[in-house]
């Protein structure tokens, strides 16, 4: 990675477009040890457009912890190249000191310790706080959110999704697109859209029967005496991830031609600027840039990558704004005739004890969740271990996830989803029915019990696996790996399908795994309709409930090479 200054200097070289971004202010609180709501807000206004992007709340109205990944893996051409670069090689990149608020707020190094330092991050009331200071500042900003809202907690489950509704109508963005919203079913996302007062955006989401676009493929804005056309891109492998039959009738896709005649019609309509807000993920937005020219920004989303400075591909720049309202980008652009000349950003970190709540969004919040106070506070049990969710591999949260599947459901081997989404808890806190939803909620949440060959469970693992490790990021088409229980195996990333996966061991015996011999499993969230079983939040609450207090060893049962 080249320095930050040298990244300005090809900025230029490279577009005619200069910029700084917001890592000097937090050098300087890195600095100072010392955290104030000013100091976090503080901005050299710039040019004559503000962008303000936020993507992948996942339903998290409160504040709360999330660890960053420890590995995050980049195959081919995107090894060691962010976003696929973690811990302390993410410090030395960014020029970041241990210790940190940023390290804090940025990567897994230290975490329970900073987090107990720094406090929990995020918080819609806090998010709106950022986002009126920065409409005092430039009041015709736009707002943009990148999806994967509506979607992820006890309430959003209990409202199909009206609580997220009703928060983000009164931030009061100009536009969205989205991914897991179409998992609370076509007629409810229909009925949502149809209430929205802004526009619900997917150039690439087409009506399957009819090969017609479905939904408005973008909006044309005046700001700062520019026309600013925002294309909506949502996630391209719905009815691959997600389960097709809840929204029947749509087609989704890349769609890179029909991205790069979107382009062209605004560019003709007289777009001085051309933004893309997508949920393609970032490695597919970075190769959708490379090959649609005319895109000036991409605010990309899905895979919850937070990048303290853009990324630059050609002319192209990628804004990645991370996930559950741990911060907001604001993203200054001075747009002249046509073109992009410069631009100023920062990734505003959401420390929740520094920024003071809105008091009207504060409110608002408190109303969506007071009908389910007493079940969101029910205290089921404690955590002797950090319970986090993001890596490529494992997770802790989905550990005692998979533990829970073997115990409750009386299986040989478990599996759980590599959702990225999912708070994190520290050791020692109580876990709450809050915290169970955080990591489970969904609208097909059954916990299946069957039986699988050894055969099966070798095509899975290795699917899945093509599915994060293919070189081609078009079709890198699902989350994080498939989490494991009660089975250990081998990956290669750096292998083709069908030869990544190998020395599959039962963990109980230490017996290879028999490809024609059956074994109990256990998981959740199938994509096959009428699946049985009880929702894997009760599962996880019985659990917790029966061991009163649970712990997680380190996962050492995957083992990874070819990075």
């Amino acid at each position: 990675m080249i320095s930050r200054r040298d990244f300005l200097q090809a900025a230029v070289a490279a577009s005619a477009v200069y910029g700084a971004s917001g890592i000097g202010n937090w050098a300087r609180l890195a600095a100072q040890q010392a955290l104030t709501q000013d100091q976090l807000l503080n901005f050299d206004t710039f040019g004559n457009v503000t962008l303000i992007h936020v993507t992948d709340i996942h339903g998290q109205l409160k504040p709360i912890w999330f660890r960053e990944p420890e590995i995050n893996l980049g195959v081919g051409d995107v090894n060691g190249k962010p976003p696929h670069v973690t811990g302390e090689d993410f410090l030395r990149m960014f020029d970041i000191k241990p210790g940190t608020p940023e390290a804090y707020a940025l990567t897994h190094v230290d975490f329970v310790s900073l987090a107990r330092g720094y406090g929990k991050m995020g918080g819609l009331d806090r998010v709106a706080t950022v986002i009126n200071a920065i409409r005092a500042d430039r009041p015709d900003a736009l707002l943009l959110d990148g999806g994967d809202t509506w979607h992820g907690s006890y309430t959003c489950f209990k409202t199909a999704g009206q609580d997220m509704v009703n928060a983000m109508n009164a931030l009061k963005p100009d536009a969205m697109t989205s991914h897991w919203e179409f998992t609370l079913g076509i007629d409810r996302v229909t009925e949502i859209v149809e209430s929205l007062p802004f526009p619900f955006l997917g150039a690439n989401i087409f009506d399957a029967e009819w090969d017609e676009p479905a939904y408005e493929p973008y909006k044309m804005f005046d700001r700062g005496g520019a026309q600013i056309a925002v294309i909506g891109q949502a996630f391209p492998y719905m009815p691959i991830a997600n389960p097709g039959w809840m929204f029947p009738g749509l087609s989704f896709g890349v769609r890179e031609e029909r991205m790069a005649a979107v382009v062209a019609e605004v560019r003709d309509a007289g777009a001085d600027l051309v933004v893309v807000l997508s949920h393609n993920g970032f490695d597919t937005d970075r190769r959708m840039a490379a090959q649609v020219p005319g895109i000036d920004v991409i605010l990309t989303g899905h895979t919850h990558d937070a990048l303290p400075e853009p990324v630059m591909v050609g002319k192209t720049m990628l804004i990645a704004s991370g996930s559950n309202g741990k911060f907001v980008t604001r993203l200054d652009l001075d747009v002249q005739g046509g073109q992009l000349l410069g631009f100023r950003h920062k990734l505003i970190p959401i420390f929740s004890d520094v920024i003071a709540p809105d008091a009207d969004m504060a409110a608002l919040i408190d109303e969506q969740r007071a009908p389910y106070t007493a079940d969101l506070e029910k205290v089921l049990g404690t955590t002797d271990s950090l319970l986090y969710r993001r890596g490529n591999f494992n997770g802790t949260w989905d550990d005692l996830i998979c533990n829970a599947l073997i115990e409750e459901r009386e299986a040989d081997i478990a599996l759980s989803p590599g959702f990225r989404w999912g708070p994190s808890l520290l050791p020692g806190e109580p876990i709450t029915r809050e915290d169970v939803f955080n990591a489970t909620s969904m609208s097909y949440p059954n916990a299946y019990r069957s039986e699988m060959t050894g055969e099966m469970l070798h095509i899975i693992l290795e699917d899945v696996a093509d599915n994060l490790f293919n070189p081609d990021p078009y079709y890198q088409q699902g989350g994080d790996m498939v989490r494991v229980g009660g089975m250990g195996y081998h990956i290669d990333v750096s292998k083709p399908q069908g030869s990544r996966i190998t020395n599959m061991t039962l963990l109980k015996t230490g017996e290879a795994i028999d490809p024609g011999r059956s074994y109990v499993v256990s998981g959740w969230a199938s994509v096959n309709e009428g699946t049985e079983g009880p929702p894997i939040w009760q599962v996880v609450e019985d659990y917790i409930t029966r061991k009163g207090t649970v712990s997680v060893d380190p996962n050492k049962s995957v083992q990874v090479s070819g990075a």
